[in-house]
């Protein structure tokens, strides 16, 4: 992989890790485009952990907050005893499925699940359940009705079910951070206050990944220099676009709809469909 590839996949996933369009999806489809060669699951995995350094850069007091609220709570052995020591353990709580089924299903998410076939499939499904989630919150607001605001105010339902709706994001053009979102406004957390629990729900995930793929992928990914300088300008592309698109898609969320993101979702099925039909 040459430098500038490294640098235009990692602008693709700095903006689109945290944007409710799929990283992975995109990593994939960048390369098909343009007829390079896939970087393969553990770059993509390795190249996130500078989208999770952006996470610890964009929300670091919420990071600090969570990670004193779980100290407090293990010294106390009262570990829901304050707002941030009980959201703290159900990042953890949250973690648990995604790694489980992770491992269990690796060569599945590594091999088959990276069709452009599926990527385009799974496009749509989540766009149909994002619009589901926006219906879901104009009902609301007609009842006079707003969604729960603040990290505080994640519930042990609102964890768990995000964590499980977190697994979903293994299939390539899922989304990790719209099947979240959609998971947290359907448990009646408002837009902003689902993107900024999915991100920090992201963090243990990601470095699990990450440090597992560049273990025992590592011959491939630093075999020699110039894939090392790949990585590595990869990853600093993607921390420095990504923080910019968390600040970005947390001020929109509060003002904005998922709509876009719809519409965005569905267009680029069509266009890779069309494609694929072309291709024969």
């Amino acid at each position: 992989m040459s430098l500038f590839q490294a640098v235009v996949l990692g602008i693709v996933q700095g903006l689109t890790e945290f944007l409710p369009i799929s990283s992975t999806a995109h990593l994939l489809i960048v390369p098909w485009i343009f007829g390079w060669s896939d970087p393969g699951a553990a770059f993509s995995a390795v190249i996130q952990t500078g989208t999770l350094l952006a996470v610890f850069v964009a929300l670091r007091r919420d990071v600090m907050a969570l990670i004193q609220g779980f100290v407090q709570g293990v010294v106390t052995r009262r570990p829901f005893s304050t707002p941030h020591s009980r959201v703290a353990w159900l990042v953890v709580f949250g973690t648990i499925p995604i790694v489980v089924v992770g491992f269990l299903a690796r060569d599945l998410v590594r091999g088959e699940a990276r069709q452009i076939e599926l990527v385009a499939v799974m496009m749509v499904v989540v766009a149909v359940a994002m619009g589901a989630a926006e219906w879901v919150t104009r009902r609301r607001a007609q009842r006079g009705e707003t969604g729960r605001d603040g990290v505080e105010a994640v519930t042990f339902r609102d964890g768990i079910t995000m964590g499980f709706a977190q697994v979903l994001a293994l299939v390539p053009g899922t989304s990790r951070s719209g099947v979240t979102i959609v998971s947290g406004v359907f448990s009646g957390l408002d837009r902003a206050t689902a993107a900024r629990f999915s991100f920090l729900l992201s963090l243990p995930a990601i470095s699990a990944a990450a440090m597992l793929e560049a273990w025992q992928q590592r011959e491939a990914i630093f075999g020699t220099r110039d894939d090392a300088a790949a990585i590595a300008i990869g990853t600093l592309t993607a921390m420095v676009v990504g923080y910019a698109s968390i600040r970005w898609l947390l001020a929109m969320l509060t003002r904005h709809t998922l709509w876009p993101f719809v519409i965005y979702r569905v267009l680029l099925a069509g266009a890779l469909t069309a494609m694929l039909f072309a291709g024969g």
